[in-house]
């Protein structure tokens, strides 16, 4: 991204850039035929998203930790759209278990599914091993999410083929993959907590959004499935997601003010991949302010996107 763009705002060859809204992208946009997952989208920008494509017609299931606070955002949404059409259900992605629940519960409704935005995660967070024994941050922004859209895939095919509809995934990613560890996925020591630094585990996870995102984008392509997968990174944005380094935060929001978002922009790109035309068939590819962007040589590499599934199917069969 360039620097100067970011700061001013100005377009890139999308027509968009760094100062457009979630609603600007969308503007003319009829989802009234789609059903969408957002993962975490009962906060921050995830709930933009949730609120956006509401408001363009989607059908929206907002899966979320605590669904008192996805309720209440439901009930937000809707005083000022009262034709929205919204569910919650659970989903704690630090949880397979809780994961396959969530996929239980979403089939039972007998809804379709055409586009699902993977936008939760945890940040910085202290070193601690999720229910199934993985590193939290990568349970909860990869491995939740790998076993999320798996379990769902063959409805969002099923849907694609039987309404024509092109299938969507988007996974938030980060220009944090960029500072991973050295060999960008420390497959050997994922829950070695000698050599855990927040930050790089962080990135590490982010670098895994992007790899599923292109080993999966490569699997859809073969079986020539309708479905595209990209990744987004939305920017910096002041939201919940920095709890866990709030202070540290302040002060590089402080330090870098101009390079900040408010929560419409911050969700601007996760709409324009997930419902602009113009990313129709576009896909394995990364996008920053609404725009593609070039991607670390750790994240173009396919070989290190194989072994990432392979690792993350054994770490889900380890777990049953």
């Amino acid at each position: 991204m360039g620097i100067l763009s970011l700061i001013t705002g100005k377009a890139g060859a999308s027509g968009f850039g760094s100062a457009s809204t979630a609603e600007q992208v969308t503007d003319g946009v009829d989802a009234s035929r789609l059903t969408v997952v957002i993962t975490g989208g009962a906060s921050g920008i995830g709930l933009e998203t949730s609120r956006v494509f509401a408001l363009r017609g989607a059908h929206v299931v907002i899966a979320a930790r605590n669904t008192e606070a996805a309720s209440e955002a439901r009930k937000t949404i809707m005083e000022k759209n009262p034709t929205a059409r919204i569910d919650v259900l659970k989903l704690d992605l630090s949880s397979l278990k809780s994961v396959r629940a969530f996929v239980d519960q979403f089939n039972s409704m007998k809804l379709p599914l055409n586009i699902l935005i993977n936008n939760a995660g945890v940040m910085f967070c202290p070193f601690q091993l999720s229910k199934d024994g993985v590193e939290m941050q990568f349970a909860t922004n990869h491995l939740g999410h790998f076993l999320l859209t798996n379990l769902l895939l063959d409805n969002m095919k099923a849907t694609a083929k039987s309404t024509g509809i092109e299938g969507r995934i988007v996974n938030l990613s980060s220009v944090a993959h960029h500072h991973t560890y050295p060999k960008g996925i420390d497959f050997d020591k994922i829950n070695d907590k000698k050599i855990y630094n927040d930050k790089l585990a962080y990135g590490q996870s982010k670098l895994a959004n992007l790899l599923h995102a292109k080993e999966l984008s490569r699997r859809l392509q073969e079986e020539g499935a309708n479905i595209t997968v990209n990744s987004v990174h939305p920017g910096l944005i002041m939201t919940n997601l920095m709890r866990h380094s709030f202070v540290l935060m302040k002060v590089l929001q402080v330090a870098t003010y101009i390079l900040w978002k408010n929560v419409p922009q911050g969700a601007a790109t996760t709409c324009y991949v997930g419902l602009n035309p113009q990313l129709s068939g576009v896909t394995g590819k990364y996008f920053a302010d609404c725009n593609e962007e070039k991607i670390s040589k750790l994240a173009r590499n396919d070989e290190l996107a194989k072994q990432l599934w392979d690792f993350s199917e054994e770490l889900i069969k380890s777990s049953q």
